[in-house]
């Protein structure tokens, strides 16, 4: 028999949904039949999958303890620091740096944002990942690799259902900011700098140097001599903008929307 006790962080989730994070390896079929069978009880009582759990309660589950091998917690091995713009006892805002990933990819990179998050509060003695059941501190928002800006991230889980349900309704405003140096269109075959044109880019158009040119090719080779990198976009490209180093001096080639970029001007583009 194994006993758990329904911590803070453990409450107000279903049933089902705390004994997926709990035992990641548990099949859900196994999982329903035990609930089912009453040999998962809560307070000694029996239970439904869709049980709200309440901090204090008891589980128990009688079964055989290999079908419950508890995935060990992660380790964290980062070197980075947390740029902290903002904290309290329930989130952290964080300041992310450009080029550096809010959660591991398929790579499984080992120095992410939530890296550096969970080992500063850990560091700290507000988080200790042998104590948890089900929760570790996570991100309210995110922002790709290459973006710098603030992060949210909740330290307890009744802070991440409240930043959750705030976002959901649109309570926090989001901006982004790109520094444009100027926008290069084709003389031919390209849209006139009309009124429909200034209210779609918000007024923008009015503050942004656009130049006109003959040949998009011959001024990208212009731009690369003048250590411009160039990225193009497509719909038939395989890589993803966030995986993409975009940090320096940068010309993006937006392609067409029904064509894409020409093969010509596909082949002058870095990436």
């Amino acid at each position: 028999m194994r006993e758990i006790n329904i911590g803070k962080n453990d409450a107000g989730q279903r049933l089902d949904k705390f004994l997926t994070k709990k035992f990641k390896n548990l099949p859900m079929s196994m999982m329903y039949k035990l609930i089912r069978k009453k040999k998962i009880t809560v307070n000694r009582k029996r239970a439904k999958e869709n049980q709200i759990l309440v901090e204090g309660d008891l589980l128990l589950i009688f079964a055989p303890d290999d079908l419950f091998d508890e995935n060990s917690p992660k380790r964290i091995v980062t070197k980075g620091i947390v740029n902290i713009a903002y904290e309290d006892e329930n989130i952290l805002i964080a300041d992310k740096e450009s080029g550096l990933l809010v959660h591991s990819d398929s790579n499984e990179e080992g120095d992410t944002l939530i890296d550096r998050i969970t080992a500063y509060l850990i560091e700290k003695g507000e988080f200790n990942p042998e104590n948890e059941n089900s929760f570790a501190p996570a991100l309210c928002n995110r922002i790709d690799r290459n973006t710098e800006g603030l992060v949210i991230a909740a330290k307890n889980a009744p802070a991440l259902r409240e930043m959750n349900e705030i976002i959901k309704e649109r309570k926090i405003q989001k901006i982004y900011l790109a520094a444009v140096h100027g926008v290069i269109i084709p003389k031919n075959r390209s849209v006139s700098l009309n009124a429909t044109v200034s209210k779609v880019s918000a007024g923008a158009v009015e503050y942004i140097p656009v130049a006109k040119v003959s040949n998009i090719a011959q001024t990208i080779e212009k731009l690369k001599k003048e250590g411009v990198w160039v990225a193009g976009t497509d719909l038939s490209a395989t890589d993803f903008h966030y995986k993409a180093d975009l940090k320096g001096a940068l010309a993006i080639v937006i392609g067409s929307e029904g064509e894409g970029l020409s093969r010509l001007v596909k082949s002058k583009c870095d990436f």
